[in-house]
């Protein structure tokens, strides 16, 4: 009988609390890592880009030369910066040598076009962003960049340069995502980033998430902080303290300026623009969490919960004095529903057309237009119907003042582009690969197709023999839309390709079967409606797994973990809640986020073997299907998110790894473990050599059970002696590119990767890492 690793111990929590990593240690890792890639053998290693081309990722920032209509720049919450001098035709990556991917604001200087300032670290805040480094500079166009400083701001909102001095340079930091720190507010440089001075401070909780300069007079600027914090079970929660601050001599000091501004216990993020037509004319578009009305019978929100308030949400004021005043001119929420409700932490985006002060932009989930100085306002889509569609969830947009017909457009699809001030885009979303996944998977048909849960998307499928700016085999699949939402684990049985199982949200698992059209090849599990069953708690990306034994045999993962036998057709709860089931870990609505529940789960060879791990830390076995369960967290950190868990197949006594991630602490140290097996069952941390960045997979070579593949947010690494020492096999990728999956092909044995920002890419013959 084959030895069996696994065992029973008794659990004891190891209270080990780490620091936030600091901007030093984050410079002090890339390091690390340029030199493993440096002396790596597989330096020159060619990964092939798989896709998606019919979507890029989500774009935070575009910037455009006034009167140019070739040169465009676009930023991405995770996908870096990118160029183009052709006006859209083909773009390239700036930021690929640089130290993150994750950008929050960039400007150019329009009295030196070759001066490019890039604010690292997206200021959006999603439960996936990515943090930054603080500031770049370019001196020549982007074509290379330096690292200036602020490397702990966390993200940027914002970055402002002075009209006719490109050394003096303002900078809206925002401050750290999970936890609080101090280097947030308002920065100034005179020196072009040798030296930076905070001039805007209001506390540790408070960063400044916007900032703009009166056209007119460049030492009077306008800035709004706002305190939040974001929780593993909780999105942002109104809290006091979201003021608007002014100052007339280039920030020595400040006021706050909230004379008929609502009350900001209930408010959140502010959105700032100034006229430049009228620089008296100044909007502020204020996410008012106050109630505006009582829920419908049966209103759901996006997330398929049951709505238990609504509330005003995007509200539009106007100040005719430079501040000194305020008035509400409208609302901007049911009339678009969802424009941005509960949500708009992620929004609050304003702009003013450069010629007209009444004519406002604001933007949310849909983009929309008033030209009453935003009294009334209605959709801004296209008029002409040969335009391309522009993709939801808008980030940022540039209007040429010099002709504002020209505008570029930032949204959760990526970029579009139009020529005549909206009545035709055009997309470039099969430019720029900046998608964003969560997970990978596969199918056995052939060649097989990847599978992935794609953030702002949804689940997309693509042939893996697809290349990225290759016209496609037409008998492949292409990249397009799959059965599943934008955080789910995917599973398709190896004898059924065309049966898919997935969530939609917070583990709402479903059954599709892709033969049939949507409506009568769609199953929904009631019994999983997180939401609406309240006594329920799903992860974003709730665990779901196809036993290795039997195809119709499937695991679904809640706070309990649930088993079926039938392929779906009845379910049966095996374990009792395997979450610290902490009440002070629990979210309010609409501010909640579902926590404490199971997020990996593994089998083994033997039948009835399981391994869950669960979003507070826990790691749980079973030997005999459930019956009975053994905590063995024994001696890992407390309280880290179960990123991963992975169990050997084949002959021979199987291993057990780990991937724990502590990004939602702003903790980045690389948590990887194998359970020992010499008798000792304890857990062994196997990171060795690796920079310091969260863990994301560790998967097994199937042929070689001394090499492991592991991923973190600092790319794809190898190591051929069971984690003593790890080599890094970026080879062409981004330097900094976040790797949230991976997987080895059974049949085929290629390397697939799904990074968090720049699409999936594919190793097509192991052999080369021999």
């Amino acid at each position: 009988m084959r030895q069996i690793f696994f065992f029973i111990v008794a659990f004891f929590a190891a209270p080990f609390i780490h620091a936030q990593t600091t901007g030093a240690q984050k410079i002090a890792a890339f390091n690390q890592q340029q030199q493993l890639l440096q002396s790596s053998p597989y330096k020159n290693l060619q990964w092939r880009l798989t896709g998606p081309d019919n979507r890029s990722g989500r774009c935070t920032d575009v910037y455009g030369i006034p009167g140019n209509p070739n040169v465009y720049y676009a930023a991405f919450a995770t996908g870096g910066l990118w160029k183009t001098e052709d006006g859209g035709e083909n773009w390239k990556p700036l930021f690929d040598k640089e130290a993150t991917q994750s950008i929050g604001n960039m400007a150019v200087s329009l009295s030196n076009l070759d001066i490019v300032y890039v604010g690292t670290g997206e200021a959006n805040i999603f439960r996936a962003s990515l943090p930054g480094i603080g500031m770049y500079k370019s001196i020549n166009g982007g074509k290379n960049f330096q690292h200036i400083g602020l490397e702990n701001s966390g993200t940027i909102a914002r970055v402002i340069i002075h009209p006719s001095n490109p050394n003096m340079v303002y900078v809206a930091a925002s401050g750290n995502e999970w936890t609080y720190n101090k280097d947030r507010g308002v920065y100034l440089t005179t020196d072009g980033g040798k030296t930076w001075k905070n001039i805007l401070f209001e506390s540790e909780k408070s960063g400044c998430i916007d900032l703009v300069m009166d056209p007119s007079d460049p030492n009077t600027l306008y800035a709004s902080m706002w305190n939040r914090i974001r929780r593993r079970w909780s999105d942002p929660m109104p809290e006091d303290g979201d003021y608007i601050y002014k100052t007339t001599n280039g920030g020595k000091t400040w006021k706050k300026i909230v004379n008929g501004l609502p009350d900001t216990k209930l408010t959140g993020r502010i959105g700032l623009a100034v006229s430049r037509s009228n620089p008296n004319v100044l909007y502020a578009f204020v996410d008012d969490h106050h109630i505006k009305r009582e829920p419908r019978k049966e209103e759901y929100d996006s997330y398929e919960r049951k709505v238990q308030k609504v509330v005003i949400g995007g509200a539009i004021y106007r100040s005719t004095n430079k501040g000194e005043s305020w008035e509400k001119m409208g609302e901007v929420h049911d009339f678009v529903t969802p424009f941005s409700g509960t949500y708009g932490w992620v929004f609050s985006q304003i702009r003013v057309h450069p010629k007209n002060e009444n004519r406002v932009y604001a933007f949310g989930v849909s983009k929309v237009v008033s030209d009453d100085a935003g009294k009334t306002w209605k959709q801004w889509e296209a008029t002409d119907t040969t335009s391309a569609w522009t993709h939801g969830d808008n980030h940022a947009l540039w209007i040429d003042p010099q002709n504002t017909d020209r505008i570029i457009l930032g949204n959760d699809g990526g970029v579009s582009i139009t020529l005549n001030g909206g009545v035709k885009w055009k997309n470039f979303f099969d430019k720029i690969p900046t998608t964003q996944f969560y997970t990978v998977t596969y199918d056995m048909k052939q060649p097989f197709n990847i599978f992935g849960a794609v953030q702002d998307e949804g689940t997309m499928s693509g042939n893996v023999m697809n290349t990225f700016g290759v016209k496609p085999d037409t008998s492949l699949r292409p990249w397009r839309m799959a059965p599943g939402g934008e955080g789910t684990q995917i599973q398709i049985p190896a004898d059924s390709p065309n049966i898919v199982y997935s969530s939609s949200y917070y583990g709402r698992l479903m059954k599709t079967d892709m033969n049939k059209g949507r409506r009568d090849g769609v199953r929904r599990f009631a019994s999983f409606d997180v939401g609406r069953i309240d006594s329920l708690r799903g992860e974003w990306l709730a665990a779901t797994l196809i036993s290795r034994h039997n195809s119709r045999t499937i695991y679904h993962g809640l706070q309990y973990l649930y088993k079926s036998t039938d392929g779906g057709d009845t379910w049966q709860m095996i374990s009792p809640d395997l979450s610290y089931n902490n009440d002070s870990a629990k979210g309010i609505y609409p501010y909640l986020i579902y926590h404490q529940a199971i997020t990996a789960i593994a089998d083994s060879d033997v039948p009835g073997i399981l391994v869950v791990g669960t979003d507070d830390g826990r790691v749980w076995l079973t030997m005999n299907d459930g019956k009975s369960w053994s905590e063995i967290t024994n001696n890992l950190p407390k309280n880290k998110h179960v990123a991963k868990i992975f169990t050997s197949a084949g002959q021979g006594a199987p291993n057990l790894y780990l991937a724990l991630n502590d990004r939602r602490q702003d903790n980045h140290k690389p948590y990887f473990y194998k359970l020992s097996n010499d008798g000792k069952f304890q857990w062994q941390l196997i990171s060795s050599n690796l920079p310091e960045s969260p863990a994301n997979v560790i998967v097994e070579h199937p042929d070689n059970r001394n090499i492991l593949f592991c991923g973190t947010d600092m790319g794809v690494y190898m190591s051929k002696d069971d984690g003593k020492t790890w080599i890094a096999i970026n080879g062409n990728l981004p330097a900094s590119v976040s790797v949230n999956d991976l997987f080895i092909h059974p049949r085929d044995k290629k390397l697939v990767i799904g990074t968090y920002g720049r699409g999936v890419y594919v190793l097509d013959d192991l052999n080369v890492l021999k």
